[in-house]
């Protein structure tokens, strides 16, 4: 076996192991960002490449403040998961989605989001350890060495 097809394969192994977790630890809420993950391993490089939203599901999210220009993002991006959930507000009034992604939008740039606190975080560490990395490098020699 080649380096190059090693290296496809454990990726693919990460890929699918990094998918599951994310299913495990209850992360899924549209599963774009496990769907993003894709395996981009060429020649002797071996890469994986995700949409930014995964990085919330490693370590939560810091309080933002208040920055038009990244609250538009998040509230764009709230909006979008209020719609995708189907989530219908029970709040009095029946607030319309606007509203709701813009109060829950408010208290992530206050608060951040504690994922910790919902199902978990480490979405990346927990699948890519120092152990696994080892075991890739071990492989990748001896497939080299086997080429050599």
């Amino acid at each position: 076996m080649t380096v190059e097809k090693v290296l496809d394969n454990e990726f693919d192994l990460l890929m699918k192991d990094i998918q599951a977790a994310y299913l495990s630890k209850g992360m899924k809420a549209t599963g774009k960002t496990s769907e993003s993950i894709e395996n981009t391993s060429s020649l002797n490089v071996g890469r994986l490449i995700a949409d930014e939203n995964i990085e919330a599901l490693e370590k939560g999210r810091s309080p933002t403040g208040s920055s038009s220009s990244g609250q538009v993002k998040l509230i764009d991006v709230i909006k979008q998961w209020i719609i995708d959930k189907g989530i219908v507000s029970d709040i009095k009034n029946d607030i319309n989605n606007s509203a709701l992604a813009f109060l829950i939008t408010r208290k992530i740039h206050r608060e951040g989001w504690k994922r910790k606190d919902h199902g978990g975080i480490n979405l990346i560490s927990d699948v890519v350890t120092n152990k696994r990395i080892q075991m890739i490098i071990n492989k990748v020699g001896e497939a080299a060495t086997i080429t050599i």
